[in-house]
């Protein structure tokens, strides 16, 4: 009898506990999964061992599993009670093609792979959380963590919606998070509204007629062409779109020829657009493929625009963004939160899934480490219980258990 009051005894305890509280005492085993997955990174639709690490997370914790959703996707379901109201919790698996040079214990063992944008410690935050909610199960209804392959240009995020993501595990709102270098550890940020801007990669290639560099009037010249469309690019933004909106629209690759002495029959232009609507990125398509076809046929060559969209706008619901926010004030407390961030004209592709159910996305303190994609990039593992208690948070804000009258 002894035993068992002090087993309800300590289960009581952990009930009161914060979630915060309760996340830092999982800390050292978090920092470990996330240092193990830092160690061994995978590109996107590779991530294969980062996969079965998580399902198998989740299983021992006795989470119901879903593998290979959208190729090398994980959906863990929880239900707890007899609430029929769901939420879904995501975080991002990939890494990226970048040779580290942080001389860490735990950097990457695989030469030119790096986990350079924090999904190592996205992921295993959204693991905390899964470990916390089948402890504590405080909520009532249906949690589904999704963790997504992919993120980075590589189409995860549509993937899984195209393998009934939605259909499969239905969501009446889904929460995403990523890490902010600059932002101090315990805070966040966010915003109603566009928060991350839809984004496009571009080639053009342009094909004349190769001669040799002393004889050009022998030739159609594809490297002059590309002179001329690299610069009437820019008049896009400034001449055919509104400055109400944004835009940006950059060249960040121009190749052609190997000789000194040589025209060559080809030359690419390639690079990226960021807009914050969907219908101003066609308005660029639109316009990217007149400028490529008139200017290169005014000088007798061929241009052909592979225009791809890769990225959605990423724009927080307005209730949904309220809701977050509110659980992360009670995570980190008002004055460690701000409302009103700007949004960025980088992007994630979170922006597909909130295209389909209404959701929100913050931005979480990694403190004064090195940007993301950069090779002295490391996520802080001091923000590992802020992210596990904002995910707890929001679940418990929206899928409460009844009140006892």
């Amino acid at each position: 009898m002894l035993q068992s009051a002090g087993d309800t005894l300590a289960q009581d305890l952990k009930m009161t506990q914060s979630p915060l509280d309760r996340a830092r005492l999982y800390q050292d085993e978090l920092a470990a999964i996330r240092q193990d997955i830092h160690a061994h990174p995978e590109l996107g639709l590779q991530e294969h061992r980062t996969s079965d690490l998580v399902a198998r997370k989740l299983e021992e914790w006795g989470i119901e599993v879903h593998r290979n959703v959208g190729q090398t996707g994980v959906v863990g379901v929880l239900r707890n009670g007899n609430g029929q109201a769901s939420v879904g919790l995501r975080a991002d698996m990939d890494a990226l093609p970048i040779l580290e040079a942080t001389g860490l214990p735990y950097a990457s063992q695989t030469p030119g792979l790096m986990h350079a944008c924090g999904h190592d410690g996205h992921t295993t935050m959204l693991l905390g959380a899964a470990k916390y909610l089948a402890e504590t199960r405080n909520f009532n209804g249906t949690v589904n963590f999704i963790f997504q392959p992919a993120e980075e240009g590589l189409g995860g995020a549509l993937e899984m919606l195209k393998d009934g993501l939605f259909a499969r595990f239905p969501c009446d709102a889904v929460f995403g998070l990523h890490n902010y270098p600059g932002l101090p550890i315990g805070r966040f940020a966010t915003s109603p509204g566009a928060r991350f801007a839809g984004g496009a990669f571009f080639d053009i290639t342009i094909t004349g007629k190769g001669s040799h560099g002393a004889r050009p009037q022998e030739g159609i010249d594809p490297v002059i062409v590309a002179c001329h469309l690299g610069t009437a690019l820019q008049s896009i933004v400034s001449r055919n779109i509104s400055a109400q909106d944004t835009a940006v629209l950059s060249i960040t690759r121009i190749q052609s020829g190997d000789a000194y002495n040589v025209i060559p029959q080809h030359a690419v232009l390639a690079g990226t657009v960021r807009t914050m609507k969907s219908e101003v990125m066609a308005t660029i398509e639109q316009n990217m493929k007149r400028l490529a076809a008139s200017i290169a046929t005014g000088f007798g060559a061929e241009a052909i625009v592979d225009f791809r969209i890769l990225f959605a706008p990423t724009v927080n619901d307005e209730q949904q963004a309220l809701a977050y926010a509110d659980a992360a004030a009670s995570v980190a407390g008002e004055e460690n939160l701000r409302r009103d961030a700007p949004p960025a004209m980088a992007s994630e592709d979170f922006g597909f899934m909130m295209q389909a159910v209404p959701g929100a996305h913050v931005l979480l303190g990694n403190g004064g480490s090195a940007a993301v994609h950069n090779h002295q990039y490391d996520f802080n593992d001091e923000a590992i219980p802020y992210g596990v208690a904002l995910y707890a948070a929001i679940t418990e804000k929206k899928l409460p258990k009844p009140t006892l009258d």
